[in-house]
C-alpha cells in the first residue's frame, strides 16, 4: 500500500534543492568525520613506536588497533539506540565529545593497560559517532540527492587519512606517538562546538510528535533554498507510522535487508582494517624503511579522494547497487594484483586503485545502510550493522599476523580478493536498490504493506 505524503514535512524536505544549509551539514559533520578517519588510520602508524616504548611481546601488540575497534563495536551498538530514542543531535554532538576526550587520554597514557583503556573510550565515540551521522544526513537530504550526500560525508575519510599520512611523516619523527594522538583532540572539540548549531532531524521530530518543531526545521531549510522567509501554507505531518522497535530488523519486512547489512559491513570491514591496518607493516617486510613505507602509504592513499568523487557522482546515477558491485570487484582486483607486487610503480599503482575501490565502496555501504529502515529504528538498525562490521573489525589485526607466515603476503592479499567478491555476490544477489526512492516509500509504507 502506497501512502501519498504530498505537502508533508518529508515530502516538502525532498523537494528542497541542494543549497547553503546541506552545504554546512555536509561540512560540519564531514569535519568530525575527518578526524575519526585520521585517528584509526593513525593507529597503523602508531605499532611500532608504541609497542617500543612499552616493551610489548607478540601476542599483545594487535591490541594497539584492536582496543579501538572494541570501542567502535560498542559505541556503533549503543549509540545507534540513543539516537532513536533521544534524537539524532543530541548523540551525534556527544560521540564527538566522547571521542576527543579518548584522543586526550590516549595523550596521556603512562602504561600500555591505560593506552588500551583509552583507545576503547576513543573508540566508542568514533563507532557511534559514524551511524549516526549518516542518519542524520541521510534524513535532511533530498531523495533525489540523498546518495550523493552521503558518498560526499565519508569522503572526508579520505582527507582524515591523508591527515594521519601527514601527521605520521611530519610530526612521529618529531614528536613521536603521544604527539600524534593529541594533534587530533582540540580541532575535534571546536567541530563538537560547531555541531550546536545543527538542527534536529524533522523526520525523528514528527516521529516523535513535535509537528512544530520539525515544521520549523523544514522551513529553514526551504528558507535557505531561497523561499519565501514567510511561509503561510499549514503545516501537514506525513501519515502516522506504524509502531516497530528493534525486534523488527528481523521481521518479514526487514530480515533480508538486516542479513543483507550485516553481511555486507562483516565483508568490507574485515577487508578494510586487515589491509589497511597493516599495509605499513606489510611494506616495511618488503624492505621499505618506516620512514618510506609511511611516505607510500601517504601517497597511494590520496587516490581515495577521486575513489570517493566518482562513486557520490555514480550512486545517483547508476544506483547503489551497481555502483557498489563495481567498486567492490575493483577492490578484489587491486587487492590480489598489489599482494603480487613489490615495492615499485606497479605496487604503487595497486596501492592507490586498492583506496580508491575500497573507499569508493564504503561511500555506497553508508548510503544504503539508513536508508533501509524506517525512522523508529534508523539509527539502531544502522548502528547495529555497523556493530556487526567493528566485530570483525577486532578480528583483523589478529588475523593477519596469523595468516601472513603461512599464507604469505600474497596470500593474504588473495585471501582477502576471495572475501570480497563473496561480499560482491552477496550485494548482488540480495541487496536491494534504493535510488529514487524516499525513505518513507523504503521504511514506514514497507511496513504497511507488511502488515
Amino acid at each position: 500500500m502506497r501512502v501519498s505524503t504530498a505537502g508533508s514535512f518529508t515530502a516538502r524536505l525532498d523537494a528542497v534543492p541542494l543549497n547553503r544549509f546541506h552545504r554546512r551539514l555536509l561540512v560540519v559533520s564531514g569535519l568530525g568525520w575527518m578526524f575519526d578517519a585520521m585517528d584509526v588510520i593513525l593507529v597503523a602508524f602508531l605499532v611500532a613506536p608504541v609497542a617500543r616504548e612499552f616493551g610489548l611481546e607478540a601476542g599483545r601488540i594487535p591490541w594497539i588497533a584492536s582496543a579501538g575497534f572494541v570501542g567502535m563495536f560498542l559505541g556503533a551498538a549503543i549509540s545507534g539506540r540513543l539516537a532513536d530514542r533521544y534524537g539524532r543531535r543530541t548523540v551525534f554532538q556527544a560521540t564527538l565529545l566522547v571521542f576527543s576526550l579518548g584522543s586526550l587520554l590516549t595523550t596521556l597514557a603512562p602504561t600500555f593497560e591505560t593506552f588500551v583503556a583509552a583507545r576503547i573510550v576513543a573508540g566508542l565515540g568514533l563507532g557511534g559517532e559514524l551511524p549516526v551521522a549518516s542518519t542524520l544526513v541521510s534524513e535532511l537530504s533530498p531523495s533525489a540527492k540523498r546518495g550523493r550526500m552521503i558518498v560526499l560525508l565519508e569522503s572526508f575519510w579520505a582527507y582524515g587519512t591523508i591527515l594521519a599520512g601527514l601527521i605520521a611523516i611530519f610530526v612521529i619523527p618529531t614528536f613521536g606517538w603521544r604527539g600524534a594522538t593529541f594533534v587530533g583532540c582540540l580541532p575535534a572539540l571546536y567541530v563538537a562546538y560547531l555541531r550546536r548549531a545543527l538542527p534536529e532531524s524533522p523526520r525523528y521530530l514528527a516521529s516523535k510528535g513535535l509537528l512544530n518543531e520539525a515544521d520549523a526545521v523544514v522551513r529553514r531549510v526551504e528558507r535557505e533554498g531561497g523561499a519565501a522567509l514567510i511561509t503561510v501554507a499549514r503545516a501537514v505531518a506525513p501519515p502516522p507510522a506504524p509502531k516497530v522497535g528493534l525486534a523488527d530488523l528481523w521481521s518479514r519486512a526487514f530480515a533480508k535487508r538486516t542479513l543483507t547489512l550485516w553481511l555486507l559491513w562483516a565483508g568490507i570491514t574485515f577487508t578494510y582494517y586487515g589491509v589497511f591496518t597493516y599495509l605499513p607493516s606489510l611494506l616495511a617486510a618488503r624492505g621499505l624503511t618506516e620512514v618510506k613505507s609511511n611516505e607510500f602509504f601517504f601517497l597511494s592513499t590520496i587516490a581515495q579522494v577521486p575513489g570517493y568523487f566518482s562513486a557520490a557522482w555514480l550512486v545517483d546515477r547508476w544506483g547503489r547497487k551497481p555502483t557498489l558491485i563495481v567498486y567492490l570487484l575493483g577492490t578484489a582486483a587491486s587487492a590480489l594484483l598489489f599482494g603480487n607486487a613489490g615495492t615499485g610503480t606497479l605496487a604503487f599503482v595497486w596501492a592507490a586503485l586498492l583506496s580508491f575501490f575500497n573507499l569508493g565502496a564504503w561511500g555506497v555501504v553508508y548510503t544504503l545502510t539508513p536508508e533501509l529502515y524506517p525512522t523508529a529504528i534508523r539509527g539502531g538498525g544502522s548502528g547495529s550493522a555497523a556493530a556487526i562490521g567493528r566485530g570483525f573489525g577486532i578480528l583483523a589485526p589478529f588475523a593477519v599476523p596469523l595468516l601472513a607466515p603461512s599464507l604469505g603476503q600474497s596470500g593474504v592479499f588473495a585471501f582477502f580478493t576471495a572475501l570480497v567478491v563473496l561480499t560482491a555476490l552477496v550485494v548482488l544477489g540480495l541487496a536491494e536498490e534504493t535510488k529514487g526512492r524516499t525513505l518513507e516509500e523504503l521504511g514506514e509504507q514497507r511496513v504497511a504493506a507488511a502488515s
